[in-house]
């Protein structure tokens, strides 16, 4: 079965009476992350429900985090973007010699 994009959702549900989160979604690109968390860590996260279109994990709600957006300044961002520019023609000057051909 097709979902739309806006079909495709991922819920997470805990309360404070309990230490367990549950994660029901219908994203196969979600299911597939906590598809290998479960293969990897059976004691942790665990499969508990799933059909045609959606599936139901279980794991310690204490995984559930928040995070605030990362604070980067114009110095930062001007010296990354420097090293990103030397890392790039370092990197395209040796695809060049690798795909040049020498016809005789």
């Amino acid at each position: 079965m097709n979902l739309t994009r806006y079909e495709q959702e991922t819920i997470v549900n805990y309360n404070a009476g309990e230490q367990t989160a549950t994660l029901y979604t219908r994203d196969k690109a979600v299911m597939r992350k906590l598809d290998a968390l479960v293969a990897d860590f059976p004691g942790t996260y665990s499969l508990t429900n799933q059909d045609e279109v959606s599936r139901t994990y279980s794991f310690p709600k204490s995984y559930v985090s928040y995070r605030k957006p990362r604070a980067v300044s114009a110095e930062q961002r001007e010296r990354a973007r420097v090293r990103m520019t030397q890392i790039n023609s370092t990197d395209n000057s040796h695809k060049k010699e690798k795909n040049t051909y020498h016809v005789e």
